[in-house]
């Protein structure tokens, strides 16, 4: 299929924030879209205009069988998917120590199993079609890490990025593209509603009570702006050569900035200790 032909589109957590904003930004570019979310029934009002064009589905991405049943649907329906996209997730506030664990592995289970199971979902349709993009939402946090509160979800995105990076990999030779989207703040519900904070001891104050001040209690809000975020997904997604990993936003860019160079820096001052664990390596080597 040319990437000026109208793509098909299937994107879970539709009903708000970045993917309600995708939804709106693949109709608007001629696309057609399935758009899932656990409850769709706003979706199909909100979309109305678009006809046909839009197949707003229930999924839970918690289940493996559900995924395969919506993925089953969205075929059925437009006979191919293009673009899979993992955008369903969220995040609750909670030092490590005093975390809640049933909370802990219930976030894990949307954040990360989820996106395994919409992806295995896809796979052989898209691996038949010989083509297809698998869109994977991750956060700059699921590059550079250390955000205080919120460890279920970006440990999360970290294995979101392992996995996707495997992926990439093993699914090439089919004609599969992978990219993994990672913003900095937006204007969405993440850090509103849609996020519960646990109680912050005294002790976790300046880390996680700060987190939890700056995400929910900044006055100007965040800085993204989710139909711009939406709308370079859907330009980007047409051209021929997609880059494997796409910073959204202004921090997001200065933040993977920051942490490259000191890895670069760290691997480098401590190249020749590393060095010398090998065999052949002269050692011992001076500690930096």
């Amino acid at each position: 299929m040319s990437t000026q032909d109208p793509l098909v589109w299937f994107i879970t957590g539709s009903s708000r924030g970045l993917g309600r904003e995708l939804v709106a930004a693949a109709l608007e570019a001629g696309d057609r879209v399935v758009a899932t979310a656990r409850r769709p029934e706003a979706l199909a009002e909100a979309f109305s205009e678009y006809g046909d064009r839009v197949l707003p589905l229930p999924l839970d991405v918690t289940s493996a069988d559900a995924a395969r049943e919506a993925v089953e649907a969205a075929v059925a329906r437009f006979g191919r998917v293009d673009v899979i996209v993992n955008n369903a997730g969220y995040a609750n506030l909670s030092p490590i120590e005093t975390a809640d664990d049933a909370d802990f592995r219930a976030q894990f289970e949307t954040n990360f199993w989820g996106v395994y199971n919409v992806t295995k979902a896809a796979l052989p349709t898209l691996r038949r079609q010989g083509a297809g993009t698998v869109v994977q939402f991750s956060s700059v946090g699921g590059r550079v890490g250390g955000s205080p509160g919120i460890a279920s979800y970006q440990a999360a995105k970290f294995a979101v990025d392992g996995f996707s990076r495997v992926l990439a990999t093993e699914t090439a030779p089919f004609g599969v593209r992978v990219m993994v989207v990672e913003p900095s703040g937006f204007a969405t519900d993440w850090a509103g509603s849609s996020m519960t904070v646990h109680d912050i001891p005294d002790a976790y104050d300046q880390t996680v009570g700060a987190m939890n001040r700056r995400v929910r209690q900044a006055a100007d809000g965040a800085a993204g702006d989710p139909r711009r975020a939406a709308e370079i997904i859907v330009r980007t997604v047409r051209r021929d050569e997609i880059p494997s990993h796409l910073l959204l936003g202004v921090n997001a860019v200065t933040m993977a900035l920051d942490y490259s160079h000191r890895q670069l820096t760290e691997a480098t001052t401590w190249e020749k200790v590393s060095r010398s664990a090998d065999f052949d390596e002269p050692y011992p080597a001076q500690l930096p």
